[in-house]
């Protein structure tokens, strides 16, 4: 059972990691001294965010599958970017904080959804693939 638990400890720590490493690079993809591609810059920084939101789902829920954190993730993102139409005055304010302009975004983008789909996507594909390469490395498949 030990074992068991310590396996969940690990991928959480892994999916944790993963979360920070996709909020610095989104943050730096935004950065206005950034000498990335204006494309890079106006897309990445949303496709990291929901990459970021997909690992968390994985820590939520290691257990839970790859599915369910691509499924969580995108509608996630969708919620968030549909809450931008509604302008209330609190919960305008909560987003005129650093932190809230970075959860809940300003304002309504279509656009928005196909780079999400595009982060959640790309996290779950880079996920499937590591534990591919995991697995086969520990049955000695190299």
């Amino acid at each position: 059972m030990k074992q068991g638990a310590d396996k969940m400890v690990r991928l959480r720590l892994a999916y944790a990691i993963a979360v920070l490493l996709a909020i610095m690079a989104g943050l730096a993809s935004r950065m206005p001294w950034s000498l990335l591609p204006d494309f890079v810059r106006e897309h990445f920084g949303d496709a990291l965010w929901a990459s970021m939101i997909y690992y968390g789902f994985r820590v939520l829920g290691p257990r839970r599958g790859m599915a369910w954190a691509l499924v969580c993730g995108f509608l996630f993102c969708i919620a968030i970017e549909f809450s931008q139409l509604y302008q209330a005055e609190r919960l305008n304010d909560v987003r005129a904080t650093v932190i809230g302009g970075l959860v809940l975004g300003h304002g309504f983008l279509p656009v928005d959804l196909v780079r999400y789909g595009a982060g959640v996507l790309f996290a779950y594909g880079a996920d499937r693939l590591i534990s591919y390469c995991y697995n086969r490395r520990k049955k000695g498949l190299h």
